[in-house]
């Protein structure tokens, strides 16, 4: 049986160790501990998922297989490289090849410069000469990008966070001012999805596409949180989307994939998560991340047919190409517990009880600490019911049956997987293309 190492903790983490642990023995290397992860590794070692001498130690003691690093901040960090020197392969990106994530300025620039389709009109700032003018230029409608990692906190849109002009310029200042740089982009109307996509550098295989909810609330009202839940179709493309839209993410993430090389001399290995926009005329790039999404992870983990040790060890070899990789004709919902207050001021501390769980749902353990009384709130998302069903009407009445059933100081999204909130895409996406 094969080993392999699991860099991270959360949910998505849970997820990838229940697909990979039907084939291997996981080892789990985290900085919290993941009453689900605890359950099926082999091993868990607590420690900070980006600190080096702590992953060699425990490689070198498990002698892994491979590994595979789940959330950004290790992959930028270096992680994979550094076992690479160790002698351990990685089904995820090097540090250099992770920049299409941990760079926002890169990822634009790569595509401006391969002459890839997919930008807005969009200016980098490496001070503020121009930056002015080109706020003029784009009006009221501008997106501002911190150019790092900023778990997702780093975008703020006019409109949504931005009230005007003037609030704009002082935050592109104040990440010019923090960060050396910042992206400024028009502000694109549309409708938001991933589609994840297997890439050994040459070849890419694409995962269902699923649609992630940012917004805390329901009717996508308050704070942009990590992901509050997503759905999958069970035909793997959405219901507001044309095949072409789907197609044409996809080409864009084939061709950027071989840019990387062209531009970095490494091969991408590992998961290519495109958060793409249907405009009114086709499909525009938002950013590129360079693991799984965290939820959507949850919708395509639990529906892969193929063998995900196998696919893992097809991306490190190069040989995708060679590889059928299928999921099932499921519908996916997946909703998040998080604790009350969330994101803002979230509680933590207290006490939650899961109830039972219906046969079709899947759970995934996120920020919890497990007590010998029970699970307590850790301050972040908690965890993650999936549904599995033939539609996703079948699929989010699963999920809602479980999320319903939590106790304790918590919420979770209603609307999440509903009829009336995908009528209300399906709408919006007619009227702008004028259909």
């Amino acid at each position: 049986m094969k080993k392999v190492l699991l860099i991270g903790n959360g949910a998505r983490e849970h997820a990838m160790g229940d697909a990979l642990s039907k084939s291997a023995e996981v080892f789990v290397l985290g900085g919290e501990r993941n009453p689900g992860l605890m359950k099926l590794a082999a091993e868990y070692a607590v420690a900070d998922a980006c600190d080096r001498d702590a992953i060699l130690e425990f490689a070198e003691r498990v002698r892994p297989d491979f590994a595979v690093v789940g959330p950004e901040a290790p992959i930028a960090a270096g992680v994979a490289d550094v076992l690479m020197e160790h002698g351990v392969r990685s089904a995820s990106p090097l540090a250099i090849a992770g920049q299409l994530e941990s760079s926002k300025s890169f990822t634009r620039d790569l595509l401006g410069k391969y002459g890839i389709a997919g930008n807005p009109r969009f200016k980098v700032f490496l001070n503020e000469e121009g930056l002015e003018e080109f706020f003029a230029e784009l009006g009221g409608d501008f997106v501002v990008k911190a150019d790092g990692l900023k778990s997702g906190k780093g975008v703020k849109v006019s409109g949504d966070h931005l009230g005007s002009r003037k609030e704009g310029l002082a935050y592109a200042r104040e990440c010019i001012g923090e960060g050396g740089r910042v992206v400024v982009e028009e502000k694109l109307i549309g409708q938001e999805f991933s589609l994840m996509s297997f890439c050994d550098g040459m070849t890419t295989v694409d995962m269902p596409a699923v649609q992630d909810h940012k917004r805390a609330f329901d009717g996508d009202k308050g704070s942009n949180t990590g992901g509050m839940g997503s759905y999958s179709c069970a035909d793997h493309i959405l219901p507001f989307l044309k095949k072409s839209d789907v197609e044409a993410a996809a080409e864009i993430t084939r061709k950027v994939a071989g840019a990387l090389f062209e531009e970095t001399g490494k091969y991408f290995k590992g998961v290519m998560y495109g958060g793409f926009m249907a405009v009114a005329d086709g499909v525009r790039l938002i950013e590129y991340n360079a693991r799984f999404g965290d939820p959507e992870a949850m919708n395509v983990l639990p529906i892969i047919k193929t063998d995900f040790v196998e696919v893992c060890q097809a991306i490190i070899a190069g040989e995708l190409a060679g590889m059928k990789i299928e999921f099932e004709n499921k519908a996916t919902v997946c909703k998040y517990v998080v604790p009350k207050g969330y994101p803002d001021k979230p509680v933590k501390g207290e006490k939650i009880i899961i109830g039972d769980v219906p046969a079709g749902v899947r759970t995934y353990f996120a920020l919890v600490d497990s007590r010998e009384d029970g699970l307590y709130l850790s301050g972040s998302r908690a965890v993650a019911f999936v549904g599995i069903g033939d539609t996703v009407e079948e699929a989010e009445k699963l999920a809602q049956s479980a999320v319903e059933k939590v106790q304790g100081p918590v919420f979770y999204r209603k609307d999440i997987g509903t009829k009336a909130l995908i009528d209300e895409r399906i709408k919006m996406m007619k009227e702008i293309r004028g259909k």
